[in-house]
């Protein structure tokens, strides 16, 4: 039996069954610690100023001046990220993800070159294969979707998504992670999801290996003017709990185990509140589940569309007087995106939050391998076996436990074999298996399948 600082790590996860938010771990690991530390508000700060800087990012804007307009901002991320790669030993490849995109009659009147930015930090495990993602949108707009010319700072919606995602690839660049992570700003946001739509799509034709897909979108506002809340501990996560690219087979299986709720993007979810919370003090993930708010959608929809693992974060109030607004004062009161309503002390709670995700997942064993739950004979206790992950053997496994009705995995249950059996009815409770290394990173969760 392996005796190490994983295994105390795991003794800490025992809880409460009706203590949904009861998880407590002391142990962390102190290079990621370090890297959530290093996350700064100020930087966040100048980095969304010097987006707002640029007048308008309208998709459809200017491409040709080197001040204003949408051309002359990617061409500043894009300057931002190469830097930031050559203080990390120029590990970090920065490219344009260019693409034509046709007129659809509605919010692109011509056909227009469009182009994300994307940063990738490459692996050290030439065996992992596994491509982690994140991304904000870089483009903005006022009320008038079509409007290319009027000042649209799009602070929040979403300079703050943007500017945590350059802030993360400042600090993880210098980092070393067994698995991939693309850093993107995305275009076309607001005028269809259509820069998350061209690099999903050229994800699925060209076999990328996905494995989690984190869209920020508006995540430095922590006052809803509505409802006069002012909440910067709490973030939202949307995750869908069936898959949308579900095939018929896939959907018959779900439905003859109840496993509505136990999508790859809901399992995603649980993963960021826990590890999220774990490295981040005074913030609550809040688990939403839906694909994203009520009737609208964001640059992960194109991801789960098809077929990766793909959730959206979001701040807990949204204020509609500063989100889609021309600049304006009316009866005394200043409408618009602009940066002095960021809260960059929020802002930096989210990136760090990512960050610490990010950095856990990057760093561990691959999932286990066909997770089999026995149905061979009747009892009330549940035996589970797997394979392990291809590449390197991770230290040990976790089966996780949760009630049918809990949000979150209630025990983690520490095995160093293929197969473990506990006194839990599979009748009563729900599982999950992930395998986890000597240090504590833990990889996703993986639904058990019955089997023989």
């Amino acid at each position: 039996m392996i005796i190490n600082r994983l295994l105390w790590f795991t003794l800490l996860f025992f809880l409460n069954s009706a203590a949904v938010n009861a998880q407590q771990v002391i142990v962390k690991d102190a290079t990621i610690s370090k890297m959530v530390d290093d996350v700064s508000a100020t930087n966040l700060e100048n980095l969304v100023r010097k987006l707002v800087s640029f007048n308008t990012r309208h998709t459809l804007s200017d491409t040709s001046s080197k001040k204003t307009g949408i051309g002359a901002a990617r061409t500043w991320i894009k300057s931002e990220f190469e830097k930031y790669g050559k203080l990390g030993g120029g590990r970090l490849q920065v490219s344009y993800d260019a693409f034509t995109q046709k007129a659809d009659g509605k919010r692109i009147i011509t056909p227009s070159v469009l182009k994300n930015v994307v940063a990738v930090l490459p692996g050290t495990d030439p065996s992992d294969k596994r491509i982690l993602l994140v991304c904000g949108h870089y483009d903005s707009r006022v009320t008038d979707v079509m409007n290319v010319k009027d000042f649209a700072p799009g602070a929040n919606d979403d300079a703050s998504g943007v500017a945590g995602v350059l802030e993360m690839a400042r600090v993880m660049s210098k980092g070393h992670f067994r698995s991939t992570i693309m850093f993107v700003a995305m275009v076309g946001e607001e005028q269809g999801l259509y820069g998350a739509a061209n690099l999903a799509k050229r994800a699925k034709e060209e076999g990328w290996n996905v494995h989690l897909v984190m869209n920020n979108d508006m995540i430095g506002n922590s006052y809803g003017m509505e409802t006069d809340i002012k909440n910067n501990t709490m973030v939202r996560v949307f995750s869908e709990g069936v898959p949308a690219a579900e095939t018929k087979e896939e959907a018959t299986m779900r439905q003859s185990i109840g496993a509505e709720n136990d999508g790859m993007a809901r399992q995603a979810s649980r993963y960021i509140k826990e590890v999220g919370e774990r490295y981040v003090d005074n913030l609550t993930v809040k688990l939403v589940y839906r694909r994203d708010r009520f009737l609208r959608g964001g640059d992960h929809t194109p991801f789960s569309l098809q077929g990766f693992t793909a959730v959206r974060i979001t701040e807990m109030n949204e204020d509609f007087n500063r989100q889609h607004q021309d600049i304006r004062t009316e009866g005394g009161f200043k409408y618009g995106d602009l940066p002095e309503y960021v809260d960059y002390g929020y802002l930096q709670k989210i990136a760090r939050m990512n960050l610490a995700v990010l950095s856990n997942l990057a760093s561990s064993a691959g999932e286990p391998e066909d997770v089999i739950m026995l149905t061979s004979a009747l009892t009330n206790k549940t035996t589970l076996k797997w394979n392990a992950p291809k590449g390197k053997l991770p230290s040990g496994y976790y089966v996780l436990v949760r009630e049918t009705t809990s949000p979150v995995w209630e025990k983690k249950i520490f095995v160093n074999d293929t197969s473990a059996t506990i006194a839990y009815s599979k009748d009563n409770y729900f599982f999950g298996v992930q395998s986890t290394d000597a240090d504590g990173h833990e990889s996703l969760i993986i639904t058990p399948r019955p089997g023989r």
